[in-house]
């Protein structure tokens, strides 16, 4: 079964996975996007034979376009660049863009009627009304890519319409867990770098760390799933085995496990509604022993609380408060502000957005830039 696939984020931990994926499976990689890594994005390109590439930064993208110049590859730039890559007619288009960086592209590839796999999750929490709204209208599926909705998403096929009851939302706690915030007050960004079972983009690592990953995680179910927030519950499961689940309306508890592998939820959002051979290790039971389950802290991890807050209040909330915690991220692993800062951040950011009924993508972007400046000005 082949396949076309055009990778948004091709250098990151997501995109070499996918890479990876149609290695193995041999599809046609039409396209690829990335932000400046133009030594890798240049070998991926010579080896899968795409004919169009996008780069973020321009002088990155004038440099590559310099090492191509003997070849028939179109080089891109910038936004408008990447979205023009987003939109080459595929039967797949993998955004796996850091950031609300990856929202016009998304937009993109809709408005060119492509089959989104979504690993970038601040689409749908910066703009998730408004993204579902366009993806219904152009009649394109979106398939989620992270390995905790892809499994409510797995766990839900062959579930009659109108029965979901509830998502039980896992999350492996990160590398802090069971810290007070006292004992969180000095770590350093190479402990929050330090996950227990994923390896991941320094970004989502620490948002790992600091459980926002989580917090946008539940924002993003609400739009993938069209459940409220009250009806997902965030459990904290160290191992990472099972990935998430869903309770029905007759107290069915289903749910997806597997080892922590991102190419089995890349694979499948690839190939849905069919399965390929496995492209990771098998999971044995027996060798993992036992699984636990517990509550997650949101006093000494209070980003995960301000996400479920802020999507219950909606309009623009959620925008902000990722805006703000991406510009907080960074200035962490900068070294210009404490690992706690990130939180305090987030809330302020939140309670600085006022409440709107309905907005535009615009207003997303206009939120995002002020969250970030909030952000600055608190750091200074």
């Amino acid at each position: 079964m082949n396949k076309s696939l055009v990778i948004l984020g091709s250098t990151g931990s997501i995109g070499e996975q996918a890479l990876d994926v149609a290695r193995k499976n041999g599809y046609t990689v039409l396209a690829l996007a990335a932000g400046k890594s133009i030594d890798k994005l240049e070998q991926q390109v010579k080896e899968f034979g795409v004919k169009a590439v996008a780069v973020f930064d321009e002088t990155a993208a004038n440099e590559l376009a310099e090492r191509l110049a003997n070849t028939d590859v179109k080089v891109l730039s910038g936004v408008d660049g990447v979205c023009e890559v987003a939109a080459i007619k595929a039967d797949i288009v993998l955004n796996a863009i850091v950031g609300i960086a990856g929202l016009r592209p998304t937009f993109a590839a809709i408005n060119a009627k492509n089959n989104i796999a979504l690993a970038n999750k601040e689409t749908l929490v910066t703009a998730g009304e408004l993204v579902n709204a366009k993806a219904k209208e152009m009649g394109i599926k979106i398939i989620p890519v992270d390995s905790e909705h892809s499994a409510i998403f797995q766990s839900l096929q062959g579930a009659p319409e109108g029965s979901l009851s509830k998502v039980i939302l896992t999350a492996s706690g990160g590398p802090f867990y069971g810290k007070t915030k006292q004992e969180l007050e000095n770590v350093t960004v190479a402990q929050a770098l330090n996950h227990p079972n994923w390896s991941m983009g320094s970004k989502i690592t620490i948002d790992s760390a600091t459980l926002m990953n989580k917090g946008l995680e539940v924002i993003e179910a609400v739009h993938l799933f069209g459940i409220a927030p009250d009806d997902i519950e965030v459990v904290v499961h160290r191992q990472s085995i099972l990935h998430s689940a869903v309770e029905l309306c007759d107290g069915a508890v289903i749910g997806q496990m597997g080892t922590p592998d991102m190419r089995l939820p890349i694979e499948y959002a690839i190939t849905y509604p069919k399965r390929e051979q496995m492209c990771c290790d098998r999971l044995s039971l027996t060798d993992i022993g036992t699984l636990t389950f517990a509550k997650p802290d949101m006093e000494t991890f209070g980003c995960l609380k301000l996400c479920i807050n802020a999507i219950k209040e909606g309009g623009l909330k959620p925008a902000a408060a990722n805006g703000a915690n991406e510009e907080a991220v960074a200035l962490f692993l900068a070294g210009k502000i404490k690992f706690l800062d990130i939180e305090k951040c987030v809330e302020a950011a939140v309670n600085a957005q006022p409440c709107v009924e309905s907005y535009t993508l615009e207003d997303v972007f206009e939120a995002d830039i002020n969250a970030r400046n909030l952000v600055r000005q608190m750091a200074n």
